[in-house]
């Protein structure tokens, strides 16, 4: 039995371990471990406490997956709901659909037993308010966010990006005692984004994959290059085709390095394969170290190694 989570996970890792122990499934050990970050307002870039797009709405996106059937379920744009992770299992469980957006998250949350919340909480409309004193003209700052619905909102957006608000994320990746993968995500998404953004958090094959045969992946931080490079069913896909996890990391920060355009920042890639190996990779924008959290059933540790950008650790005795 495997954990893999990223710093933003560490909350909820011993209750996700505890859910394998007790001989539970993957996808619950995924989605209880989730479940306590997105409830925690201290990490501000998932759940309640999360940073709010440019109109001071909190928007939750999330996805989960089956490695057993890659069956998944994805939502994108929450609002006024805490578990995105669980809205996500339910779509996978209850509707014939993937993905479901905007005004039917809520729908669904609410016809599916979600708990209602408020998501933003006093520090991040406070952080939110200051920002906007700096960036907004006064003539338009007396009267937001109705007169940003008048104004460019797109060139506020590249103001934010320039603070790297871009990152954040949870990631979880699981194996039960059945053999059997999980991944899943969840985010608040990029601080202050442009309403309706939709990171790769909740797209499938982008910021999220698994497949029990090969291995499982998730990436965090910029989720525009994620998607356009694919980048977590690549890693899978890589070893599919025989890499091993570190060479298929390694090929898929190669696809990221190569976008050209657009908005270009960091991205860390967290992988297993199909026997539990861990390695997590970023990319040179990176801080100077990426702290994730691996748990294994043979050694029975918990470990939180703190590689250095573009490196890894490949053991959880590491």
């Amino acid at each position: 039995m495997i954990i893999l989570t990223n710093g933003e996970g560490k909350i909820g890792f011993k209750p996700a371990v505890d859910t394998l122990q007790a001989g539970k499934s993957a996808l619950d050990a995924v989605e209880i471990g989730i479940r306590e970050v997105e409830r925690d307002p201290a990490i501000r870039s998932v759940g309640r406490g999360g940073h709010p797009n440019l109109l001071g709405e909190v928007e939750c996106d999330a996805a989960i997956i089956d490695g057993a059937t890659r069956q998944a379920g994805a939502i994108g744009g929450q609002r006024g709901y805490l578990h995105a992770i669980s809205t996500a299992r339910h779509v996978m469980d209850k509707l014939p659909h993937v993905f479901i957006t905007g005004q039917g998250t809520a729908l669904f949350s609410r016809e599916s037993g979600g708990e209602p919340a408020e998501m933003l909480t006093e520090q991040s409309a406070m952080e939110h308010e200051t920002w906007l004193d700096n960036q907004v003209a006064s003539h338009l700052r007396n009267n937001w966010p109705e007169s940003g619905l008048k104004s460019d909102l797109a060139g506020y957006v590249w103001r934010s990006g320039e603070d790297l608000t871009a990152r954040g994320t949870t990631i979880y990746l699981a194996i039960d005692n059945q053999g059997h993968i999980a991944a899943g995500a969840s985010t608040s998404g990029w601080a202050r984004k442009y309403p309706g953004r939709i990171g790769d958090s909740s797209v499938i094959g982008a910021g999220l994959y698994a497949d029990d045969r090969y291995g499982a992946c998730g990436c965090t931080h910029t989720g525009e290059m994620t998607i356009r490079a694919c980048t977590a069913r690549s890693v899978v896909l890589y070893m599919k085709k025989g890499a091993t996890v570190v060479e298929a990391c390694h090929e898929a920060l190669i696809d990221l390095t190569d976008l050209r355009g657009g908005y270009l920042g960091p991205v860390a890639i967290h992988a297993i394969d199909h026997r539990g190996t861990p390695f997590v990779l970023g990319t040179h924008d990176l801080d100077r170290e990426i702290f994730y959290c691996f748990w294994d059933d043979k050694s029975g540790r918990y470990t939180y190694p703190t590689p250095q950008r573009g490196e890894s650790a490949t053991s959880g005795n590491s």
